[in-house]
Parts: C-alpha cells; sequence; structure tokens
C-alpha cells in the first residue's frame, strides 16, 4: 500500500503536463484522396474565424483546386530551401514555426521523410517537438503509414511503406478524426483525377487502388481508429481512478530469435498489445551457445531497438535451458502469456529430441501459449540476414597442432602404455581445445584424433584400415566421449564468458557508485562519470553544464571530444532543451558525429553528455545503452544531491546571518549610557537616609540595578561572538 502512487498527485502532475504541452489532431484516412487536408483545411479555417492564430506550416494541395481554394486567407509559412547533391528540396520550416509560436500550425503528410540536413529525419519528429513548445498541430495520416499496420498493408497491398510513424507518438494524439468515403467514390474521383493526375492516376488504378485493396484498407482505418478511442477511454478512466470499472491491464510476453522475420512478430504483438490494452515486454534467451555469433547478436540487437521503439520494454535473459529460462522469467513478473512465432519444418534433431514448442508448453502449466505467424511471403524482400563465421582458422590450427603434439606424446609412451591409456592423452588434448577455443573446434579436434589414433597405432599402422573389428568400436566410444568431453568444456567455457561480462558490468557500477560517494562536488562527479565511460566504452566523452547566464558551455572532456563537441554544440542544446536523446544513431540530428543524452535527476537535466563512437557499429546495442542510463543516471543523482547539500547549507548559513543580523541591531538599539546613567542614580539613591529607612524605594532600585547590570553582562557575552562572526567571509 505504502508504494501505490497518490491518485491526486497524478492528476495533478497529468493536468500540469497537459497544460503545457499542445494538443495533436490528426485527420484520418484509408488512402489518399479521401478528403484528409480538405477537412484539415475546413476546420483550420473555422477556428480562424473565432479568432485564433492559425497557420499553414505545410500543406501537399497536389494542385487539386478544391484544395487550393481553402487555402485563401490563412497565413502559409514560407518553405525552408534544402540543397542535397545541388537539387534544391523545399522543407517544413522547423525554426521559423518555432519563432512564430502560433496557436495552431497545419503540417500535412504526417509520415514524410524530410530531405538530409534538416533537423529531423522524419516530420513526425518537427510535430512533436512543435507540440512540446505549447503548439496546437493539425495533421494527416493513412493507416498504411502506422508502424504497426506496416505488415498487414503489405500482404493486401503487396507493397512495403518505408515511410511510418511509431505507434508510441501516434497514442499521444489527442483526437482521431476518421475521413471515410466509399471505395467507389474513391475510384471515381480518382479517373477524375481529383486524386492523382496523368500517368500517376493510372498506374495508382492498376496496382495499389484496386477494389478490393480499398475495402481492406478501410477496414484497417476503422478498427485503428476505434482502438484510438478505445485508448482513450481507458486512460480517462486510469486517470480518474474510477474503482469502479478499475482493471488490471494484462501483461504478455513476446520471445524472439535471431531470425529478421521477428519484426513481423513485434509488429503482430503490438496489435495484441494495443486492442487487449496490456503491457508487453520482448525477451530473447541470450543461450550460452548463442554468445559468439556475431551476426546474431546484430539482428537481436536491432530487434529490441525496434520494439522499444514500438512502446515494449525489451529484456536479454541468460540460460542454457531456454524454455525454463523463459516460464521462471515469465512466473517471477506474474506474466500469464507467452506470445512466440510458428516454428518452421521441424529438423532431423527436433523429430529425435522433440521441438523446442513441445519442450516450452509442458513446462508453461497455468501460462497460456499462443502462436502467431511469423513467416515472411516470399515475394516481398527480405532482409538479408548474414550467416555467422562457422570456424576460427586460428582454432583449427591450433586443433592441428595439438592433435600432433599429443600424436608424438603417445609415440614416445606406447611402449610403455596401453591403447586405452593413449586414448586419455587425446581427450586431454580435445579438453584444452574446448575450453580454450569452443565447442566447434573440439569437433574437429576429436575428427583428427580418432583419424590420428587409427592411422599410428591401430595396426596395419600408417594406414585407415582396420583388422580387428573391436577396433571400430574402440573408435565409436572415442569419438563420442570426445564430442561430449569437447562439448561439456565448451559450454564450460561460455558460461565463464557470459559470467565474466556480467561480472564486469556489476564491477564497473559498483564502481561507480563507489567513486560518487566520496566527493560531494559536481566537477568531481562528472569528471569520475567521464573516466569510467572511457575505461568501459573505450571512447572519448565530453559534459556540458549550464553556467550563470544559463548558456551550456563545456565543463570537462576526455579524449579528443572537445574540438567535436564545440562543433556540435547546438545539438546538446537541442538534448537540454527538450530533455532527449539526439545525434549519432537516432532519428534527431542524425548527421551529429557525437550521441548525445540528458543527465536526467529527479527533478531537471543536470547536464547533457556527448559521446563519440567513432565508426563502432554496436555502441547503441541495448546491453550498452542500459549500462549507459545507469551511469548517467546514478551521476546525475549524486550532483543533483550535491546541488541539494550546497543549497541546504547556504541556506543554513544565511539563517545563522539572520539570527547574527537581528542581535547586532537589537544590541545597537540598546542605550548602554542610559543603563550606567540607571545604575549610577540607584546606588546613589541608596545612600540617602531616607532610602534606606524606606524599604520599598530601596527594593526597588535594587531591582533596577540588577536588571540593567544583567542586560550589560549578556551585551558582553555576545560581543565576542559578533566579533568573530563578522571576521568571516
Amino acid at each position: 500500500m505504502d508504494d501505490r502512487p497518490d491518485p491526486d498527485k497524478i492528476l495533478k502532475q497529468v493536468q500540469t503536463e497537459e497544460s503545457r504541452r499542445g494538443k495533436l489532431k490528426i485527420f484520418f484516412g484509408a488512402v489518399a484522396g479521401v478528403g484528409k487536408t480538405y477537412s484539415m483545411l475546413e476546420e483550420a479555417r473555422h477556428r480562424k474565424k473565432e479568432g485564433m492564430d492559425v497557420v499553414v506550416g505545410v500543406v501537399e494541395t497536389h494542385k487539386r483546386s478544391e484544395t487550393e481554394a481553402l487555402l485563401e486567407g490563412l497565413e502559409v509559412l514560407p518553405r525552408k530551401a534544402i540543397f542535397y547533391k545541388n537539387i534544391e528540396i523545399k522543407e517544413f520550416d522547423l525554426e521559423a514555426a518555432l519563432k512564430k509560436r502560433p496557436a495552431l500550425i497545419l503540417v500535412d503528410e504526417l509520415a514524410h521523410t524530410n530531405a538530409p540536413g534538416s533537423v529531423h529525419s522524419k516530420r513526425w519528429q518537427d510535430v512533436e517537438e512543435l507540440l512540446e513548445e505549447g503548439i496546437n498541430v493539425y495533421t494527416t495520416l493513412n493507416v498504411q503509414h502506422c508502424e504497426s499496420m506496416n505488415d498487414l498493408v503489405a500482404q493486401i497491398t503487396r507493397v512495403i511503406v518505408h515511410e511510418t510513424v511509431p505507434d508510441s507518438f501516434l497514442e499521444k494524439a489527442d483526437e482521431f478524426e476518421l475521413v471515410d468515403i466509399p471505395p467507389e467514390e474513391l475510384l471515381k474521383r480518382l479517373k477524375e483525377g481529383k486524386v492523382y493526375l496523368g500517368e500517376q492516376a493510372e498506374l495508382a488504378a492498376q496496382n495499389f487502388f484496386r477494389l478490393g485493396n480499398l475495402i481492406a484498407l478501410r477496414q484497417l482505418a476503422l478498427k485503428y481508429t476505434a482502438r484510438s478511442v478505445d485508448n482513450k477511454l481507458r486512460a480517462y478512466k486510469d486517470i480518474h481512478t474510477i474503482s469502479t470499472v478499475w482493471k488490471v491491464g494484462e501483461h504478455f510476453l513476446v520471445c524472439i530469435s535471431p531470425n529478421p522475420r521477428a519484426t513481423k512478430i513485434i509488429r503482430a504483438a503490438k496489435q495484441i498489445a494495443t486492442d487487449l490494452g496490456a503491457q508487453w515486454t520482448v525477451a530473447y534467451v541470450e543461450s550460452f551457445a548463442t554468445l559468439e555469433r556475431v551476426a546474431d547478436k546484430e539482428n537481436v540487437n536491432s530487434m529490441l531497438l525496434f520494439a522499444e521503439k514500438m512502446g515494449a520494454q525489451t529484456v536479454t535473459l541468460s540460460g542454457e535451458d531456454i524454455p525454463e529460462t523463459i516460464v521462471s522469467y515469465a512466473r517471477s513478473k506474474n506474466i500469464s502469456k507467452i506470445v512466440m512465432g510458428k516454428p518452421g519444418k521441424p529438423r532431423l534433431r527436433e523429430r529425435l529430441f522433440g521441438s523446442f514448442i513441445d519442450k516450452l508448453a509442458r513446462k508453461c502449466g497455468e501460462i497460456d501459449l499462443y502462436l502467431i505467424s511469423g513467416e515472411v511471403d516470399e515475394e516481398l524482400p527480405k532482409v538479408q540476414y548474414v550467416p555467422m563465421e562457422t570456424f576460427s582458422w586460428q582454432g583449427i590450427l591450433w586443433a592441428v597442432a595439438v592433435v600432433g603434439v599429443c600424436t608424438i606424446i603417445n609415440k614416445l609412451l606406447s611402449p610403455y602404455l596401453a591403447l586405452a591409456n593413449l586414448i586419455m592423452v587425446f581427450l586431454l588434448g580435445i579438453t584444452w581445445l574446448a575450453f580454450c577455443y569452443g565447442r566447434r573446434v573440439a569437433i574437429v579436434g576429436t575428427l583428427l584424433s580418432v583419424a590420428s589414433f587409427d592411422f599410428f597405432f591401430i595396426p596395419p599402422y600408417h594406414t585407415f584400415s582396420v583388422m580387428e573389428h573391436e577396433h571400430v568400436i574402440t573408435f565409436g566410444v572415442m569419438l563420442v566421449v570426445g564430442l561430449i568431453i569437447g562439448s561439456l568444456t565448451g559450454r564450460l567455457r561460455r558460461q565463464t564468458i557470459a559470467m565474466r561480462l556480467r561480472e564486469q558490468r556489476t564491477q564497473v557500477l559498483y564502481s561507480l557508485s563507489k567513486d560518487l560517494a566520496k566527493s560531494s562536488r559536481p566537477e568531481e562527479l562528472f569528471q569520475m562519470l567521464l573516466a569510467h565511460i572511457q575505461d568501459f566504452f573505450k571512447y572519448p566523452a565530453v559534459i556540458f553544464t549550464e553556467n550563470q547566464n544559463k548558456k551550456l558551455e563545456i565543463l570537462t572532456a576526455v579524449g579528443n571530444s572537445r574540438d567535436l563537441a564545440l562543433q556540435e554544440q547546438e545539438t546538446a542544446g537541442w538534448v537540454f532543451q527538450h530533455k532527449k536523446p539526439a545525434g549519432r544513431g537516432t532519428e534527431t540530428l542524425s548527421g551529429s558525429k557525437g550521441f548525445y543524452m540528458p543527465l536526467m535527476a529527479s527533478q531537471d537535466a543536470v547536464g547533457v553528455i556527448g559521446i563519440f563512437p567513432g565508426e563502432s557499429k554496436d555502441f547503441l546495442s541495448p546491453e550498452n545503452q542500459h549500462v549507459l542510463d545507469m551511469f548517467i543516471k546514478q551521476t546525475a543523482l549524486a550532483v543533483e544531491g550535491a546541488w541539494l547539500a550546497a543549497a541546504n547549507i547556504k541556506a543554513e548559513t544565511e539563517l545563522e546571518r539572520t539570527r547574527l543580523r537581528n542581535m547586532i541591531f537589537d544590541t545597537s538599539a540598546y542605550d548602554v549610557k542610559d543603563a550606567l546613567r540607571v545604575i549610577a542614580r540607584s546606588a546613589a539613591e541608596l545612600l540617602n537616609p531616607e532610602v534606606i529607612n524606606n524599604e520599598e524605594k530601596r527594593d526597588k532600585l535594587v531591582k533596577d540595578i540588577q536588571v540593567q547590570t544583567k542586560q550589560l553582562d549578556d551585551l558582553a557575552g555576545e560581543l565576542p561572538k559578533i566579533i568573530d562572526e563578522l571576521k568571516q567571509p
């Protein structure tokens, strides 16, 4: 109960974010020509009549006279000219829009890809920045440009759409307005030239704009719109904590392999998660047998990054028994459903020992198992799959050398030992090969050992023929034992490598935490972060912080990063302002040489870190990204804590100075001469005989002397403290 979030706090936070962020309205349709841009312009004209400041950022009329007529009376923002390969391209001017800051801006064709050299690679990212600046946006989108619908559209139309918008962004839209007309009317508009002109219209009618395609796409658009409305309803209930209809969302686990078709499984899982309103996690089990497969690792990294882009949580698990690893993780996270792709044709190993699906189904128990289609149509383009390197030539040479050494040793020992003992020498060499170079090299060593044993130690010598049949059994046992030993030793080697990697990451994080606890100065904390990044990633890095003038400047750097960072200071400023990563490997300012991330603490960004990975391709792998996130989070929190501690000390010092100031005022207001005068007068009157005989007057004078004396005594005690305080800077 103590960990449950406060609903009032959540509501207040959401309302604050909503008041700061602009509103996004998407005019949504099945295909081009249904009237999305027309409807958007009509709506904008209504807003203009109501007195709203409306600006047209970019609208593609495609030379349609009816659409062009609606632009009259609306302010149109001039487009920005970008030169790419000596060609002038007119693009939406994001900087001018941000400078003008209208109440409402129209940005047509949300899925458009910007020309190289633009701030963002995609137009939807331009819209995202406008929304963050509090500017309301109207835009248009076709269903085929939704990322989760990509495979379905390709299956229907036989066309793969490359310009897509992530569903995680579309889910933030405040309003979806479906613009729809019957397919027959749309085909009529196409023939009349109201959709495309000339040959383009004829090609569209023959390919994409077939009646069946239009009906299917229309159904997808209706389904997607209904799903959007469903999401908004659930979000409203969650924000307002309506207990009568509160439901615990489902959580399912999607298991992927390095196969490129896993992309389709992730898209299908996204649709399932959206339909069910469920949380979903994409998992990959890294068995010890796959640690050295470079191609598999690259494919898995791209799949996990794609899943995160689709809004999923991702996790990489480790274990030799893959079904057991999956089920154990699902139970630990209270996951009730496991989703994976259908298997292909069974292999001989699966026929003999059972398939992976069978093993997983038996272990699932109370967890439901769902199989979805993961096969790719043969006619569609396939993702290139790079096969892994089968053997290491260095390992094969070592196998030949080790078997040769074992043969020489056995030649020297053969007069004194039985054949069974000679076999042990070969098995020892196989064990060494397996531990140093893996299972595949050990298999080569096993085959060479059997051949050498037959050639040199089994009569007839120096031939591969066998006189006694029992020696065939000896060869078979030697081969099987060698393969088993090689496999088990290779597995031990892979386990050792995996544990070494995990230990290295754990040790690095522990070392950083330990170092951060040694200092309370932000400059030193930032230097510790850069030192650990240099040690772990081996890349130069730089940290930007705000100076007293609220401008971003380089605080500290390692390697040759300072000169590179000075050239990309605008990228760092964008990251600090928007609190989002940018630069190389991202879709924002991707032409930068460095990768920039905000140093986010609990309240705000305390700086920006820039890392320059050079030509490295696996820097942004999920494993490296998670380690970097931990580095940044720990350091940012430590810096924030140092700032808060310094602010607390400053506040206490100011409080003490205020107390001292008040004391000085009280002291200066106290008249010492009057006090001494009262004491002297009272003492003189006490010598008067009349006062001596009057007990009442005598007591009053004595009391006055005591009060004034005590005040002088207190003042004398405080004066040294005041003097010491005033001497301090």
